[in-house]
C-alpha cells in the first residue's frame, strides 16, 4: 500500500540520524535546561524515586558506565543524591533533590512544548504510527544478550 511515499525520501537511517542530531542540538541550545540524558533520569526518578543504578540504567537503555557517569554529573549539579542501598552495600540508589524536583517540573513543561512542536502538522493517527514505528525498534534491535 504505497501512496505518495514512493516519491518521498525513504533513506530512513540517514533521516533518523539527521533528526536525532538536529533535535539534540536544539535541546543543547535551550538556556537553563538540563541535557536530554539528564531529562531521562529525572523522568525515571519522577516516576519512582530511589531506584537502583541498574534499574535507572535499564530504563534509559544505558550500561553501568553510562548510568554511573550520568548520575555522577547530576550529583555534581545538585539534581540527584546517590545513596548506598541499605540491603546491598555494594549498590547505590538515586534520589531526586529539591533542585532535581524543580528541574523535573521545568523539564516536563519543556518536553510537552517540544512534543507539540514535533507533532505540529501531523494528525494524531500519523503521530501514533510514528510512535509505533519508533517503538518497534526495541524488539527489532534488542540490546545486549537479547540479540
Amino acid at each position: 500500500m504505497r501512496t505518495n511515499l514512493e516519491n518521498s525520501d525513504r533513506r530512513l537511517i540517514y533521516l533518523l540520524n539527521v533528526a536525532q542530531r538536529r533535535l539534540q542540538r536544539f535541546i543543547a541550545t535551550q538556556k537553563g535546561g538540563v541535557t536530554a540524558a539528564q531529562s531521562g533520569l529525572l523522568f525515571v526518578l519522577g516516576r519512582r524515586d530511589g531506584v537502583s543504578m541498574g534499574e535507572a540504567g535499564a530504563a534509559l537503555d544505558l550500561g553501568m558506565p553510562g548510568i554511573s557517569g550520568l548520575a555522577d554529573r547530576m550529583v555534581e549539579a545538585g539534581l540527584v543524591e546517590k545513596r548506598a542501598d541499605p540491603e546491598d552495600g555494594r549498590a547505590f540508589r538515586l534520589w531526586l533533590t529539591p533542585a532535581g524536583r524543580k528541574a523535573l517540573a521545568r523539564t516536563k513543561a519543556d518536553v510537552a512544548m517540544l512534543n507539540a512542536r514535533l507533532a505540529e502538522g501531523f494528525s494524531d493517527v500519523e503521530i501514533d504510527i510514528v510512535a509505533r514505528w519508533l517503538t518497534s525498534f526495541q524488539t527489532k534491535f534488542p540490546k545486549g544478550d537479547e540479540q
